[in-house]
């Protein structure tokens, strides 16, 4: 099973460990790319401090993001799993599963970056600010520019059994899983149950809940069939639409009584 999973746009700090490391990083056929986005962005933010502001669409109140991305070579990293915060990452506890959850979490869980393209949660990188959306002066669009590096990297990393597509709308266009890998890819909504809805911030919490409960039961689904009973196994609420044609990723929609 591969889950792939948003960042977070709030992070905790690098810490003092030991800078990054670059060619550490898992998904290695991804390395150029990020070398020309991490220069660009670094160079970006060394300069003109108001216009990286504007780029990176920060708030004055963010200004000092700015700077800190100036420092991403030299500051400290930490697993990404501890990096990101939020909601979603809240609810998943990482830190709390037991050690046989921990490594499916670290073998299964890929967050999708718009700085790193995705890594591993046991990668080690500083804390940055550089969503999927920005428009990065030299590279354009980082969801476009991420295509084309994603499309040959991620279907070997995908392997043989189920992708579980948690992705942000942002972070899905990044790599859109096609043919015989999209047929065993499923995404999931949260909906309100009463309404069928979908919901916002209840959202991240349902969907860091249900990684929780799969790496944490040891159910390995090896489709999005499997995935749904296993689910209702877990006591979840899903309906679930298996797609119309082949090489189209099923759909499952999660229903929660409450939308907070």
């Amino acid at each position: 099973m591969l889950v792939l999973l948003p960042p977070s746009e709030g992070k905790a700090s690098s810490g003092r460990g030991a800078p990054l490391k670059p060619e550490s990083l898992s998904l290695p056929g991804l390395a150029p790319a990020r070398e020309a986005v991490l220069d660009e962005l670094v160079e970006l933010c060394a300069g003109d401090a108001e216009k990286a502001r504007e780029v990176l669409g920060l708030s004055e109140g963010l200004r000092g993001e700015v700077a800190k991305n100036v420092e991403l070579r030299t500051a400290g990293a930490r697993p990404a799993g501890e990096i990101y915060t939020g909601v979603l990452y809240d609810a998943l506890d990482l830190a709390s599963l037991d050690p046989a959850a921990r490594k499916r979490a670290a073998r299964e869980l890929l967050v999708f970056s718009g700085l790193w393209g995705a890594v591993r949660v046991t990668d080690r990188i500083p804390s940055y600010r550089c969503s999927m959306g920005v428009k990065l002066p030299g590279l354009g669009a980082l969801g476009a520019y991420w295509r084309a590096p994603m499309a040959e990297v991620l279907p070997r990393a995908a392997g043989t059994g189920l992708v579980l597509d948690l992705r942000s709308a942002a972070y899905a266009a990044a790599w859109k899983p096609k043919g015989e890998v999209a047929s065993r890819t499923a995404t999931v909504r949260v909906l309100h149950a009463p309404t069928r809805k979908v919901v916002s911030h209840f959202n991240k919490a349902t969907k860091g809940r249900i990684v929780r409960s799969l790496l944490s039961s040891g159910s390995v689904p090896e489709g999005p069939a499997e995935l749904l009973e296993a689910l209702r196994d877990l006591g979840y609420e899903v309906e679930a639409q298996a797609p119309e044609k082949a090489g189209k990723p099923w759909s499952l929609d999660v229903l929660v009584a409450e939308v907070h």
